[in-house]
């Protein structure tokens, strides 16, 4: 029968379990969730379906890159512990390797597996946070130190270094997008509408309004975007200052 990924969403939500497997279990049980859980509980699910609501506010984040592709992975638990156990780290790893060889889905598939047999020896609740693929001339990272906060970026031009670098940009500055331009139209537009209201309240005369909030849209653009912010390891430059005739084409990252 036909299983609607609603349907499949709210047993993953309600339960822990992968997509995969609750779609399967809806399956055998004729749409009936109570019925799937009862198979969820009776397969090899049953010990990661009983810790399936325990927080995950640990883990790690994790960076593979291989030539011109690269591949982020946030695995979360529940200790730091957990976080630092070699089996943990090496089931990030085999997910990020499945990114490498198959794309974001053979790594989810991947993690279906993988994160059962974590969890079932390591006694905690193991989620994928998620998978992001970014391809790109060069390649750099960064990962911090508490290995919870990661992130690549993409250049033409760059070096290893420099990757680094903008890597720690946006761990440390948290950009949204690269260039001003990019950030979306609609989140300006709402923004500007309070921004407005506030002057008009301030008694700011109306020939005098639509100066100021073109400076306040430059701004708010700026701070968002990884070029226009300042440059964390020499504030006084802003990032397209330090490129050196690279270009940045994009930047995944993640934060636990």
């Amino acid at each position: 029968m036909e299983i609607s990924a609603k349907v499949v969403m709210d047993l993953r939500a309600k339960t822990g379990v992968s997509m995969m497997a609750c779609k399967k279990a809806l399956v055998e049980a004729g749409g009936d969730e109570v019925k799937a859980i009862e198979i969820l509980r009776k397969s090899g699910e049953a010990k990661a379906l009983s810790k399936a609501d325990r927080d995950t506010t640990e883990g790690v984040v994790f960076a593979d890159i291989r030539g011109n592709k690269g591949v982020l992975v946030e695995l979360r638990c529940e200790t730091d512990f957990v976080a630092r156990n070699e089996d943990f780290v090496a089931t990030a790893k085999a997910i990020a390797e499945a990114a490498h060889t198959g794309g974001v889905a053979a790594a989810e598939a991947t993690a279906d597996e993988a994160i059962k047999a974590a969890v079932v020896k390591l006694g905690e609740n193991i989620q994928l946070g998620g998978v992001k693929m970014i391809e790109g001339d060069s390649l750099g990272f960064y990962i911090h130190a508490n290995n919870k906060t990661g992130a690549i970026v993409a250049m033409t031009s760059g070096n290893e270094q420099l990757g680094r670098d903008l890597s720690m940009q946006a761990v440390a500055a948290h950009p949204e997008v690269v260039n001003p331009e990019d950030v979306d139209s609609a989140l300006v537009e709402s923004e500007m509408a309070i921004e407005k209201e506030k002057l008009l309240k301030e008694g700011k005369p109306e020939q005098i309004l639509e100066k100021i909030l073109e400076g306040k849209v430059r701004k708010f653009r700026e701070e968002r975007a990884m070029l226009t912010q300042d440059f964390i390891k020499d504030p006084s430059k802003k990032v397209r200052d330090v490129l050196g005739g690279a270009t940045v084409t994009g930047f995944v990252k993640f934060a636990i």
